[in-house]
């Protein structure tokens, strides 16, 4: 052990894992963290929920108490990983803070889920990606004299064209660290920028823009429950599916320098990042919301698309709307990266089937590549069966953000439930800690967590029939019965938590 100076390698050589190269620096992290909730994508792609059902004030004051709560959520979780900086994230954390007896269950359980919530979130992001560039094609292609496009895209099409996004995914996310570190580098700035550009460019170009008034304080029944207070709650959605996927930089951290301060940091940095900027996209989206219902019900599919195309015409409307198409890329690659960093730990640890195969590092490129086409596979059969049912798909993506949350909040408890008695390992505080304010922290964001979580379970429109129902009820338990189910088959046989920590020499 005293050949190993960087002290990330120690940490990392004591916990039994000395496998990925450090090529990640400060910048390069940050720019990832910030990539992964990637705002300029996923606002437009998902702002018509909430208004939709709630109106503009709804969707404007959801966005920010929903970001203050995810900094809650984000500040708990970096203080977790602090201590234990690898690629397993919360599942190996689990480890420290549950008695020995436990260790086994909650590892196995909090893994799964992170691994499902991650390829429910990636399948998303490609599947959005896809309806992104058909809106596009739907933007640029003749109308006819009616008024309606001359093409719309089906299901089909929109689903091959996600397989295939999932395949380009799959190609840089297969890269070496030190290529990863240069590409996701430039993921920020161009999100930052492009953001405050188009905000900037839709509020010169829209004529006849909605009032303030009008934007802050409108709130509406659009869900049919009789109660706007409701409404407002399933507005939510927008920011619950955009700000998750807090841990996605911990996974990371063995190809990061420092990663113990830097990976927590650069999740701080990203909440408020995000926070800003995507209440600055959704206040600047609900003031060119000039004709609400025709916009809500445009060709595109995408609400946003259609204001785009409302304030520069085909031409500038594409323009801009490239670079959101650009963005939500960046972001499905970065989630895909997180994703199948995490499904290598796991395997790595014996908790998913071939586990010997999927943990093998490629000799070329030293990235667990086998890893990164598991989630391609899995991630493109989930978005096949959008090809069946519109609604189905839609509620296995929407399991996206209780399903992680949940994984975290579940970590949190545990460390408080168990605090003071015996774990495999004493947990010990990394260098980044909330300190006093830690259980206050902890207490918000479990609080939250298990408040939005039951809300984005309800179905978003009354009265409910097989069309609206939402399904993600469904999904969370058949990935609860599958999870507890496999571990009585197979895994309480040959998975114990994680590989035993050793003591330095």
């Amino acid at each position: 052990m005293t050949t190993i100076e960087d002290e990330d390698e120690r940490l990392l050589a004591r916990m039994g894992y000395t496998e990925l190269r450090r090529e990640f620096t400060k910048w390069s992290t940050v720019s990832y963290a910030i990539s992964i909730l990637g705002v300029l994508g996923s606002v437009p792609a998902t702002f018509g929920s909430p208004i939709a059902v709630g109106g503009p004030a709804t969707a404007v004051w959801a966005w920010f108490i929903g970001s203050t709560m995810a900094m809650c959520i984000a500040s708990s979780v970096a203080e977790l990983v602090s201590a234990y900086p690898t690629a397993g994230g919360m599942y190996f954390v689990a480890k420290h803070v549950v008695p020995p007896e436990h260790v086994a269950i909650w590892a196995w359980v909090i893994g799964w889920c992170n691994f499902l919530g991650q390829a429910a979130g990636v399948a998303s992001l490609a599947y959005s990606v896809s309806q992104m560039i058909l809106a596009a094609v739907v933007m640029t292609s003749g109308q006819h004299h009616d008024g309606g496009h001359s093409f719309t895209p089906n299901a089909v099409q929109t689903v091959l064209l996600a397989i295939l996004i999932l395949c380009l995914f799959g190609i840089v996310c297969s890269l070496t660290t030190k290529a990863l570190h240069r590409v996701v580098l430039w993921f920020a700035p161009i999100n930052v920028l492009a953001s405050i550009g188009i905000c900037i460019a839709l509020l010169v170009l829209t004529p006849n823009k909605q009032s303030a008034k009008w934007v802050f304080t409108q709130v509406t029944d659009g869900s049919g429950w009789g109660n706007r207070g409701f409404s407002f709650l399933l507005g939510f959605l927008s920011v619950a599916w955009t700000m998750t996927d807090y841990d996605g930089t911990t996974h990371m951290s063995e190809e990061t320098h420092d990663a113990a301060m830097r990976g927590p940091l650069a999740i701080r940095l990203a909440i408020l990042v995000s926070g800003l900027v995507g209440w600055m996209l959704t206040i600047t989206f609900c003031f060119c919301l000039t004709d609400s219902e025709s916009i809500l019900n445009s060709a595109t599919g995408l609400p946003v698309a259609q204001i785009f195309l409302n304030a520069g015409g085909r031409v500038g409307g594409t323009a801009m709307w490239f670079f959101v198409v650009l963005i939500q890329f960046f972001t499905g690659c970065s989630a895909m990266l997180a994703n199948a960093r995490m499904t290598y730990a796991f395997a790595r640890d014996n908790g998913l089937p071939f586990s010997a195969h999927l943990s093998r590092i490629n000799p070329h490129t030293s990235t667990p590549t086998n890893a990164v086409w598991l989630v391609v596979t899995f991630c493109a059969c989930l978005n096949l069966i959008g090809i069946g049912s519109r609604r189905t798909i839609y509620s296995i993506f929407n399991i996206t953000a209780p399903a992680l949350d949940l994984s975290y909040v579940a970590v949190i408890v545990a460390r408080r439930v168990y605090e003071g008695r015996g774990t495999v390992a004493p947990f010990a505080a990394g260098p980044y800690t909330l300190g006093r304010w830690s259980k206050l922290f902890n207490a918000v964001a479990c609080f939250w967590v298990l408040f939005i979580s039951v809300i984005l379970f309800f179905p978003t429109h009354w009265p409910v029939d097989a069309a609206n129902m939402n399904y993600a009820v469904v999904v969370a338990a058949a990935i609860a019965l599958f999870s507890f189910g496999w571990w009585w088959i197979s895994g309480r046989g040959h998975f114990n938590g994680s590989r035993p920590v050793r003591l330095e020499e």
